[in-house]
C-alpha cells in the first residue's frame, strides 16, 4: 500500500497552524496527495473542476461574506445592539429561545442557508446577545461575553441540526432512506421526516431549558460577586 500520499493531511495541519490562506492549503494539499498517488496533473485539475462546478453552493457564502462585511463596516453590530438596548422586557433568555425556534422552522422547510454562523450568528445575534445580557447583567467581562458567544453558536447548532432532518429532501434524510433500503427495510422520506419531529421538539425543549439555566447562572453569578 502506498502511503505517501497521506502526507496531503500533514500539508493541512502545516498550513493551518501557519495560519495560511485556508482555501491555497486545501488545494496545495489535494495536488500533493494526488501527484503522490501517481495521478496526471491534468486529471487533478479537472477532478478539481469538477468539485468545484457540483459545490456551486459555496458561491453563496463567497458573495455573502463581503456583503456583510460591508454592513459591519457601515455600523450593522452597532445599530442592533442599541435596538435591543431599547426594547422592554428583552432578556437573554427570550432572544436565544426565539432565535431557536426560527432557525428550526426555517431547517423544518428546506431554508438551511437562510441563518448560520456567518452571516446571522456573528453579525447580528451575537451582538443582539450581548445587549440583552447587559440589561440584566449591566457590563459583562471578557470571560462571560466568550460564554454567551458559545451558546449562540451552540443554538444555531441546534436548531440546523434537529430541524433540517424534517425537511423531506434534505441530505440527511435520503442517506437515512439509502442506508435503511441496503439492508431491505423500504421507508419513505416522508416517513422518515415525521419521526424526527419529536426529536425536533424535544431538542427545542432541551436547549431552551439550557439557555433559562445559562441566564440564571449568569445572574446568580453576578449577585454572588
Amino acid at each position: 500500500m502506498n502511503y505517501w500520499p497521506l502526507l496531503g493531511i500533514a500539508v493541512v495541519v502545516i498550513g493551518f497552524v501557519l495560519r495560511f490562506n485556508p482555501v491555497i492549503v486545501v488545494v496545495i494539499a489535494g495536488l500533493a496527495s494526488g501527484l503522490l498517488a501517481g495521478k496526471p496533473i491534468g486529471d487533478l485539475l479537472a477532478l478539481l473542476g469538477e468539485s468545484f462546478v457540483s459545490n456551486r453552493a459555496l458561491l453563496l457564502f463567497a458573495l455573502t461574506l463581503p456583503a456583510i462585511g460591508v454592513l459591519e463596516r457601515a455600523g450593522l453590530r452597532e445599530h442592533v445592539h442599541a435596538w435591543i438596548l431599547r426594547m422592554r422586557g428583552m432578556t437573554l433568555a427570550r432572544l436565544l429561545i426565539g432565535y431557536l425556534g426560527l432557525r428550526q422552522l426555517l431547517s423544518m422547510v428546506g431554508l438551511t442557508n437562510v441563518a448560520g454562523h456567518a452571516q446571522t450568528v456573528r453579525p447580528l445575534l451575537a451582538p443582539m446577545s450581548e445587549a440583552a445580557a447587559e440589561k440584566s447583567l449591566g457590563q459583562v467581562d471578557a470571560a462571560t461575553r466568550e460564554r454567551i458567544l458559545a451558546m449562540d453558536a451552540a443554538t444555531d447548532n441546534v436548531g440546523l441540526f434537529f430541524g433540517e432532518d424534517v425537511f423531506v429532501a434534505i441530505g440527511a434524510v435520503l442517506l437515512i432512506q439509502g442506508f435503511y433500503a441496503q439492508n431491505g427495510i423500504i421507508l419513505e422520506p416522508l416517513q422518515i421526516a415525521l419521526w424526527a419531529l419529536p426529536t425536533a421538539v424535544a431538542a427545542f425543549l432541551i436547549h431552551a431549558t439550557r439557555i433559562l439555566l445559562f441566564q440564571r447562572a449568569l445572574e446568580r453569578r453576578r449577585t454572588d460577586a
